[in-house]
Order: structure tokens, then sequence, then C-alpha cells
């Protein structure tokens, strides 16, 4: 071997991009990942369409297997915990599935233990019935849920070797619930709205803030919010959930404000936050946000120590600044570019390799509204970031009028008015709306200006788009009201 062991802690989105790349650039290197739990490489963004019946089986959202990642040299140790990091003798404390500890030696280290839901806002998530989705277990023990009673299996979830019978015990047996609640109207919440509801339940959806999809903006959220309504789904926005009770099993939800329903499950989906708790006794620092703070390499404060994925922060390209943003495409891709650091890439000049900026490009769908955002959109927040900003919203066709299927697109950019440069940007609609956000997305990571993007090239036939496309449409309004301000 040519240097001590590279080290993964985390065996999913950017440890196994970190391992497979360093493995695939450097081979004589020893890479070995510890995993906490029994599931590696799998598709968390899948989750909900698995519950919903879209995905037959559980292990369809794997991306590697344990064998797939044995052929590519790696040692792996699924169900090994990290329970400690000492960085001065470069050594890993790991415990077993067997309760049993030793010390692994590493000469480079990477972080990617990832995030965990919270539930800390509502009392009672305890009882039986109350669910989170972060996580394959999760999304087994909810579709075990609604199965009816005693036809749950391992076998039937499509679990293979790595479900834990344990994992759905609890619900062999239940009957299926009618009625369900939905605490948080973010990604999850939608989408698991939308799961619920294909499944004929009686589903009420409650939201804090006035509106679902908080950082999508109005225009979104409204079309989201109609969709949900349409498809039969009860809404609960301005409502503070504050307590699940029930007698060992949920049986009911209270808000703040008196509102209350009887309900037979629940799924707490009010945001995550990251697992740093491994490096809370070492000399890694934490950003603003949280999250392990590293620079544009991945790399933390300590020597040989980086880390990635849903436990570090990266940097913002709209505000330059650090920021905690986790999303599968910023995990992959920095455990990749950390991979390849580790490993000398590119060779011979062996020079760290960026892990790329982050705008919070997102995508999600609430029935047959596709909705996209990336950049910032959030007035507030732009102010913050020392810019004066300005949004138009416009609402135009996906493509030609006269070409079947054109659908109303409606777009909302946001600028700085000093300088016209774009910060940021929204779009919903039912024909491929949300793909247009990448236009949105690499126009920010160009530093583009609303000038320059109502001028791009963008592609034009009638079953695509009109001969303005909606997001060039939305440019040029906007760039008028930016002349209109420097009048």
């Amino acid at each position: 071997m040519t240097a001590e062991p590279f080290v993964v802690v985390g065996g999913d989105a950017a440890g196994l991009s970190a391992a497979s790349k360093c493995k695939r650039e450097d081979p004589d290197r020893e890479v070995v990942v510890f995993e906490r739990g029994p599931w590696v490489s799998y598709a968390h963004c899948g989750t909900p369409y698995y519950v919903k019946g879209e995905v037959e089986d559980l292990t369809d959202l794997l991306s590697l297997s344990p064998e797939d990642i044995d052929e590519r040299g790696i040692d792996l140790h699924r169900e090994h915990e990290v329970t400690g990091i000492d960085t001065d003798e470069r050594t890993v404390t790991v415990r077993g599935p067997d309760g049993g500890r030793r010390e692994q030696p590493y000469g480079d280290l990477l972080v990617a233990t990832g995030a965990s839901a919270l539930t800390d806002p509502v009392d009672g998530t305890g009882l039986a019935g109350v669910c989170s989705l972060h996580g394959m277990d999760d999304a087994a023990a909810i579709r075990a849920a609604l199965e009816p009673a005693g036809e749950a299996t391992v076998e039937s979830l499509g679990g293979g070797d790595f479900l834990d019978p344990s994992v759905i015990a609890p619900y062999a047996d239940w009957e299926p619930p009618e009625t369900v609640a939905v605490v948080g109207g973010g990604y999850v919440g939608v989408e698991m709205a939308e799961a619920f509801a294909a499944r004929d339940l009686d589903v009420h959806v409650f939201q804090r803030s006035e509106h679902l999809l908080d950082p999508f903006g109005e225009a979104v959220a409204e079309r989201v919010e109609a969709e949900l309504r349409d498809r039969g789904v009860t809404l609960h926005l301005g409502e503070t959930v504050e307590r699940l009770a029930g007698d060992g099993r949920v049986e009911r939800l209270e808000c703040a404000g008196g509102t209350a329903l009887d309900i037979d499950l629940a799924l707490v989906g009010v945001g995550i936050r990251p697992n740093v708790g491994l490096v809370a006794d070492t000399a890694v620092e934490l950003g603003d946000s949280g999250a392990i703070a590293v620079d544009d390499y991945g790399r933390t404060a300590v020597e040989g120590v980086y880390a990635a994925g849903d436990c570090a922060e990266a940097r913002h390209a709209v505000t330059g600044e650090f920021d905690w943003v986790p999303l599968g495409l910023t995990a992959n891709r920095a455990g990749r570019a950390i991979g390849g650091t580790v490993a000398g890439d590119p060779k011979p000049a062996g020079d760290p390799k960026p892990t790329g900026d982050v705008a919070g490009t997102a995508v999600v769908k609430a029935f047959d509204q596709e909705c996209g955002r990336t950049g910032i959109v959030d007035h507030e927040r732009a102010e913050e970031a020392g810019f004066d900003p300005v949004s138009e919203t416009i609402t135009d066709l996906s493509r030609s009028s006269y070409y079947p299927g054109a659908a109303e697109t409606v777009v909302t950019l946001t600028a700085d008015r000093e300088t016209g440069r774009l910060l940021g940007g929204t779009i919903v609609g039912t024909d491929r709306a949300a793909v247009r956000i990448d236009t949105i997305a690499t126009a920010l990571e160009a530093d583009l200006t609303v000038p320059e993007v109502e001028t791009l090239d963008l592609g034009y036939a009638p079953p695509f788009s009109p001969v303005w496309d909606p997001v060039l449409t939305a440019a040029k309004v906007l760039n008028g009201s930016l002349d209109e301000g420097d009048d």
C-alpha cells in the first residue's frame, strides 16, 4: 500500500462517491468505509415513491450493492459505527455489530455522516404510528403501516437482506390507517401527501407558515396548494402542531391555536439537522449553520480530515459565503472531488479538486405540478446578503400556443437592482417545467446579469418551447423593471 488507509465514515452518497473515485485513481490505496446501518448507497429521494407504490421493492433504490462495492476493491464494513476520532494519532474508534471496539488508523479521513430528521418541535413523536422519512428503514416502516394486518413482510416490502424484521414488526397487526397527518409542508411533506393520497387516505397537511414550500416562493406555493386541494388533500396553513397524543399509538393531533384532529398515522417532516456529534471532541470546526466548516476542497480545519454531504457546508454560488444546503447532487459531487484529491488526481500535479459551489437548486413534484427553485428569491435573505432585490413573475406557455400540450408555466426571477445580476428563480407548471430551472441555475453559476440571460440562445421548436422560452420572457420583463429603476 502506498499510504495509510483512506477511511470514510458513512456509506451513502458522499462517502461512497469519494471511496470509489479514490480507488479508481489510486488502486493501490487502501480504502475503508464504515457504515453504522445495513443500508449503503441508496436513493433517499426515491423513498416517497416507494411508499406511494411507484417503486415496487425497497432494494430498487440501491445504487450500489455491497457486492458492487467489494468488486471496486473497497473494504466496506456495514453495521460498524465510528464512535470517536483521535486526530493526533490519526485513528478512529469503531464499534462492531457484536459490541466490540477497535482502533482503525487513517492517513486521510472523510466524515460523511449525513443528517437526521428533526422531531423536537412536536411532543409525542415517540408514539407508535408517528413516523419520519429519513432513510430506508423509515420508508419500510411507513409502507408496512399502510398494508393490511399481517401482510407486510420483509419479502413483500422488497427489503432483501438489508431490512431487519424488527423495523416492521410494530405494524404486523395494524389495520391500515384511514386518516393521516403530515406535519410540515416542505419537500417531504408535499411528496408524502401525494403518496398517501394515492392510497386513498384522508390526508391533512399542517404547515406553520402561511404557504407550503416556503423556499419556492408564493407563486409556486399557490399553484401547489390549489393542486393538493383539488386532489382531496386538506391543508391547515398557519397552524403550529404542538402535540401528538394517544395511548401508546397516535390517536390525535393538537395545534397551538386549538385546532385538533383525530388521526391514525402521522408523518413528521419539519426539517433535518447535520450529524456533527462525531467531531464534537476534536479540533474540527463548525460553521455558522451548525454543519462542519470546510474550504472549497472539502478540507476541515484539521489536516487530513475532510467532510462532505449533509453534514458539511459548501460555498454558495450567489452570496460567495459558506452555507448548508443538504442536497443529493451536492453530496455526490463533493465526495467525488475529495476522493480525487486524496488519490492525488489530477496527476502529476496532485492539486486539490474543488467540490463546487451550490445554489440550492431543487425540484419537487406535487401530483401534476412540477416545481423548481435555485439561488436566492426571498427578498429578506437577499437584503441580508447585501443585495437590493427586485423580482418579476410571468405566466407563459410551455410550447407554441397552437401545439398540443401547451400548458401555463409560471416563472419568477429575482435580481440585484444595482448590478442587474441574477440572484435566483423559481418555476412551476405541468409540462416539463421543472427541468427549465437548470437554465437559471447555469446562469447563476456564470454570474450572468438579467440582460445577458434575456439574450441567451435557447432552443426553439413548437413541440418544445415558444419562440421566447418562459425563462427568456421572465428575464425580458425583469430587465424592463431594472431599466425603470434607473430612471
